[in-house]
């Protein structure tokens, strides 16, 4: 069986975030993508497209729009998505919206910036998502923290900083 190649947008959000050690802010300069996946030794057929690089909560409705016309146009048809996870799930709803119903697409984040080292949670979270996207069927699904949710059952919990399905928070 031939493998399908995966095509990873950059948005920015946390997961792209570096540290100045002088103001102590965080700011953009480059995805560290391809460093995580020259250590995680993946040797998936990736492509990997940088969209944006801002923060989720900066994100604007012309911003959504080009990930989703991204996403349609994309020839192929499993796609991972890097974002902030403060306004993540609005971005699956658009996604959802637009009706692109024969690909899977799933959206990632961190919640500690990569560049912060071992206690970062997007190395994690991108593995994770490597293995949903290529075992889910077509759909738009956000991945955190191990799991999989379906775009319109999924929240941020802003107390614990994990993300839960709506009908309950899970153990």
């Amino acid at each position: 069986m031939k493998e399908e190649q995966i095509i990873v947008f950059v948005t920015g959000g946390t997961f792209d975030k570096e540290y100045n050690m002088i103001s102590g802010e965080l700011f953009f300069k480059n995805t560290h993508l391809h460093e995580m996946f020259k250590l995680g030794r993946c040797n998936l057929d990736i492509t990997l497209r940088t969209l944006m690089m801002i923060d989720s909560l900066e994100m604007t409705d012309d911003d959504r729009k080009l990930i989703v016309h991204n996403c349609k146009r994309s020839e192929m048809n499993k796609i991972i998505i890097t974002h902030g996870t403060d306004t993540m799930v609005k971005t699956a709803a658009i996604l959802a919206d637009a009706n692109i119903t024969d690909k899977t697409i799933v959206i990632t984040g961190a919640l500690i910036p990569y560049a912060f080292g071992t206690s970062s949670d997007g190395f994690f979270n991108l593995g994770s998502s490597l293995a949903f996207v290529q075992t889910l069927q077509p759909g738009v699904y956000v991945s955190m923290n191990g799991r999989y949710f379906n775009w319109d059952n999924v929240r941020k919990n802003k107390q614990t900083g994990f993300f839960e399905e709506l009908e309950g928070s899970y153990s």
